[in-house]
Formats: structure tokens, C-alpha cells, sequence
């Protein structure tokens, strides 16, 4: 199953809430996954420009769509950025591939 790795923001009204209930959000986010066919990783509060980072597989690209849309659907998450990743031996296939196409490409302006 692909990977994503997903990165956003709580909001502020988000972060009052938790503190003065806290919550295990991986669990929330676990069970959305699972609806789609897909599973959590991982799930971490992150320093810097983002407040989390949530590692899941997912079946494709629409469930995982899916996923993120009901998620900020609630408002209480903002700037999400997700990213596909593959592991190594994929990324291996895709050089692969590459290469077998290279020779029939011209590049814009190229010869």
C-alpha cells in the first residue's frame, strides 16, 4: 500500500481544547484510516512550522483524500501538507523504469 506522510497545524481554539481536555489524536486518526482500508503508523507532535506529523498507509490516493477532507473538515487542523513516499526498493523500480524511457525523451528545447 503507498505510503503518505502527512504534516498540518492545529488551530488555536484546537490546542485550548486538548489542553483543558486532553486526547490521544492517533486514535482518532486510526480509526479513519481503518475505514478506508488503511493504517496508522505513526503519529507525532512535531516543533517548528508544523504542530504534528502522521505517518499511514493507505489504499490510494482517494482514501487518503478522504481521510485528510473529513479531518480538516472539522476546523480544529490547518495547512496540511502531505507527501508520497516510497521506500527504497520502490524508489529502486522507478530508476529502473527511468531508465528504459530516457532514450525516447527529448528534453524541451533539447535535441
Amino acid at each position: 500500500m503507498p505510503i503518505f506522510i502527512t504534516q498540518g497545524r492545529y488551530t488555536r481554539e484546537a490546542v485550548k481544547g486538548m489542553v483543558v481536555s486532553p486526547e490521544d489524536r492517533a486514535d482518532a486518526v486510526a480509526r479513519l484510516l481503518a475505514k478506508v482500508g488503511g493504517k496508522l503508523i505513526g503519529y507525532y507532535l512535531t516543533f517548528g512550522e508544523y504542530d504534528f506529523l502522521v505517518i499511514a498507509d493507505a489504499p490510494g490516493e482517494t482514501q487518503m483524500a478522504a481521510v485528510l477532507l473529513a479531518t480538516a473538515s472539522g476546523g480544529g487542523i490547518t495547512g496540511l501538507k502531505t507527501t508520497l513516499a516510497m521506500t527504497s526498493v520502490e524508489a529502486k523500480g522507478a530508476f529502473a523504469a527511468a531508465s528504459d524511457l530516457t532514450p525516447s525523451y527529448r528534453s524541451p528545447g533539447g535535441a
